[in-house]
């Protein structure tokens, strides 16, 4: 099956730096990508799912061939659902490598045709987590170079009325 439609799901709370390099890159793959946005209720996310995806949708604005949409369950189904078969992955660290070939193998066993593309960050983008962002962002850290501008915004506009109250 030739697919024209890639599926990058995720957390993305908040959406970084390397989440858009990938996507930037995908996005000259691929002639259509979905940014899947978990609703992740277990993680207890620091932005509800309708921001993140306000966030990622801001955050690729420039991008003409990315969608933004938000699910709940198995990623695999809603990759099925966008009428594709292949999902993006970011591998920036070997133990991100042996989770992510764990889940192309279980994804694989529930769909044989599914396929899971992985991509490197860029060398400079490669240590940043949305976890990290987060904790240096909430002890009033500077994350400027880690997020995008509405992201960074969001993140000062959290923690800030986190700290009010």
């Amino acid at each position: 099956m030739r697919n024209d439609t890639i599926v990058y799901p995720g957390t993305f709370d908040p959406i970084h730096k390397g989440h858009v390099d990938l996507v930037e890159r995908a996005a000259s793959l691929f002639d259509r990508v979905v940014i899947g946005v978990a609703d992740s209720a277990k993680k207890q996310p620091l932005f509800s799912t309708e921001e993140r995806i306000d966030l990622a949708e801001r955050s690729f604005a420039h991008l003409d061939n990315i969608e933004v949409k938000g699910f709940s369950g198995l990623s695999i189904r809603f990759v099925e659902d966008q009428g594709s078969n292949c999902v993006l992955r970011g591998i920036r660290t070997t133990a991100d490598f042996e989770f992510e070939y764990q889940l192309a193998n279980m994804n694989r066993a529930m769909n044989p045709n599914f396929e899971s593309i992985f991509l490197t960050p860029t060398n400079d983008l490669s240590y940043i987590s949305s976890t990290l962002v987060r904790e240096i962002a909430s002890m009033n850290g500077d994350v400027e170079d880690f997020v995008t501008p509405v992201v960074l915004e969001a993140l000062k506009a959290k923690f800030s009325a986190n700290a009010g109250s």
